[in-house]
């Protein structure tokens, strides 16, 4: 079996468009189940029914698949979370913000672990603007649209905005009768003092 370089030129055929989607959504499972350890290339196989090197034709390495997986868990979240924060208005996005986010982790609690994971497992190459610089953006344009004067930093206030996220999500992770929704609007009427002149 030759391999399919990964970013090979040309369109992958039907076939192996489903066969990729099938190793991402087990390599999820996997994750979320074992953690990163546990989903080693030959359970992502025997997972999806295939061989190993059926799995290394189409990912070269654990790390890719991982790599893809984790892409596509964070693609669903973000394009959730834009969605509702886009159909907010300006002042009211922070708040839509925290509920998407929140809600969406609550929703996919595979997702969830698989951005955990990927998040501890990481190579250094992330940055770390990218999780706090688009709710800065949405808490400098909510303070605007309210008339205030943004004294306060929206970074600071994104970055523990966003810790406070990240407890609420673990914490159902560790309690899944823990109330996020509740957490959510409580986190909110925290964030919402800083919004306003």
């Amino acid at each position: 079996m030759t391999r399919r370089r990964e970013g090979a030129t040309g369109e992958l055929t039907l076939i192996e468009r489903a066969r990729r989607t099938q190793l991402i959504e087990v390599t999820i499972e996997l994750v979320a189940d074992r953690g990163y350890g546990g989903a080693s290339l030959a359970a992502i196989a025997e997972r999806a029914g295939i061989t190993k090197a059926a799995v290394l034709y189409h990912f070269p390495t654990k790390d890719a698949v991982v790599r893809a997986a984790h892409k596509h868990a964070l693609a669903a979240l973000v394009a959730d979370v834009a969605g509702t924060v886009e159909a907010a208005d300006a002042a009211s996005r922070p708040a839509a913000y925290v509920r998407s986010m929140v809600g969406h982790l609550r929703e996919h609690p595979r997702h969830t672990r698989m951005i955990i994971e990927a998040m501890v497992h990481d190579d250094g190459d992330s940055d770390p603007a990218a999780r706090w610089r688009p709710l800065a953006e949405l808490i400098s344009a909510a303070r605007a649209a309210r008339g205030g004067n943004g004294d306060t930093d929206a970074r600071t206030t994104a970055i523990i905005v966003g810790g406070g996220i990240d407890a609420i999500v673990a914490e159902q992770l560790h309690d899944p009768d823990y109330d996020t929704a509740a957490a959510a609007e409580h986190l909110i009427e925290m964030l919402d003092p800083t919004l306003s002149p």
